[in-house]
């Protein structure tokens, strides 16, 4: 029998609104939960708590526009649209045209991004019930910027369908390398049965530097704990604040995210979070904190900080304790983020991320996708390097 969400003949009703709060929680969460590879930071919570806590706001260059689809009053498509005065906090870099514009006398910015800010995880963007109705939320939010007459728009970190309906449309495809970790053993799949089994798997090279980097760690006397949910206190959180801080600052930047959207997760969404501490002497000194889905397995390396400087703690608080986390949890992947080969001596998998664009200006569009053409060629040249060096030993090396 047909689904009468998708099969209707009246018409849908486009509508732009200035903030996620204006649509009901629960409809926009529904939707989220019908989409494949779906994760928490698309939620309406997390989305909500980057407007409320002023971190994604006009303020900071993230000027929040929902290019919605409704139908006899129900939630039928949705993306998260934000205005952009620069191109921080994006993770997927183009400068380079920005430059280009400037130079001509044109101007970039204000651009268009449809992305979850700061959050470089790959997902679902386009929230829709079926793909005609994502082809149809995306074409609305091209005709909108177009009628706003802005230089571009840009989907980040899509998923399947979401590149499938940008290539529909026509829009040009670019590629990014991330590095991801799978719990299952090389040759059978079958999951790890602890971390020990993991290491058995490396190559002897790699085994030893990943024990040598753990030992160093606990030889200095530093212990890890891990909290999970409500158990992660309000102590646990400003702690973890002061170094995510401490470590923006170290690197000469302001911190993308105010301490304000962490108590929003606490009370929203405490279960999507898990934090590692590291104590020397009884003492805190450092933390990861990874995002976590129950529902898919899958745990995302996002934040960490330290007070003080101990050699590879980097290495064992934002990889080593949560991969052993993952395994004992029976987790089926860890994502570490953008960009880093060095995580592939951890095990971490070269994998192919997506995003799409569109360009208003017809000669720059094909400036552009002259350049993704030669760009995707080197990406598919760096992937094959890099298959190439395996951490996984041979089978019966």
């Amino acid at each position: 029998m047909p689904d009468p969400r998708r099969v209707s003949s009246t018409p849908v009703d486009v509508r732009v609104l200035q903030d996620v709060r204006e649509i009901a929680p629960q409809a926009w969460d529904d939707l989220l939960r019908e989409q494949p590879d779906a994760n928490p930071f698309m939620r309406h919570a997390y989305l909500a708590a980057m407007g409320a806590s002023g971190s994604a706001t006009a303020a900071t260059g993230w000027t929040p526009r929902l290019v919605t689809l409704w139908r006899g009053g129900a939630l039928q498509a949705a993306c998260a649209l934000y205005l952009k005065e620069h191109s921080y906090g994006e993770y997927v870099f183009d400068w380079a045209w920005a430059d280009a514009y400037q130079r001509h006398g044109l101007r970039y910015y204000p651009k268009a991004v449809i992305a979850s800010p700061f959050t470089p995880v790959p997902g679902p963007r386009l929230l829709a019930r079926d793909a005609p109705g994502r082809r149809a939320l995306l074409q609305a939010a091209i005709d909108w910027c177009a009628a706003q007459d802005l230089s571009s728009l840009h989907l980040l970190f899509g998923n399947a369908a979401d590149m499938q309906a940008c290539r529909d449309a026509g829009l040009l495809l670019r590629h990014q390398v991330q590095f991801h970790w799978h719990n299952a053993t090389p040759g059978d799949g079958r999951p790890f049965a602890d971390f020990e089994a993991f290491l058995a798997s490396l190559t002897q090279d790699k085994r030893k530097k990943i024990r040598q980097e753990r030992r160093r760690v606990a030889d200095a006397g530093v212990r890890f704990r891990w909290r999970r949910g409500r158990d992660i206190g309000p102590q646990d959180w400003d702690f973890f604040y002061r170094c995510y801080e401490r470590t923006y600052w170290e690197h000469g930047n302001a911190p993308y995210l105010q301490r304000s959207f962490f108590q929003a997760m606490a009370e929203a969404m405490p279960e999507n979070w898990l934090l590692f501490v590291a104590e020397h002497g009884g003492q805190p000194l450092a933390c990861s904190l990874v995002a976590l889905d129950d529902t898919s397995r899958v745990a995302y390396g996002r934040y960490w900080g330290a007070l003080e400087r101990v050699d590879r703690l980097h290495f064992e608080a934002c990889y080593y304790q949560p991969l052993q986390w993952c395994i004992a949890q029976g987790y089926r992947r860890f994502e570490g983020g953008a960009q880093g080969e060095h995580k592939m001596a951890r095990a971490l998998m070269p994998v192919r991320t997506g995003s799409a664009h569109w360009l208003a200006h017809p000669a720059f569009a094909d400036a552009v996708e002259r350049f993704l053409a030669r760009e995707g060629a080197g990406v598919d040249a760096y992937l094959d390097e890099l298959a190439a060096r395996t951490p996984f030993r041979q089978s019966g090396a």
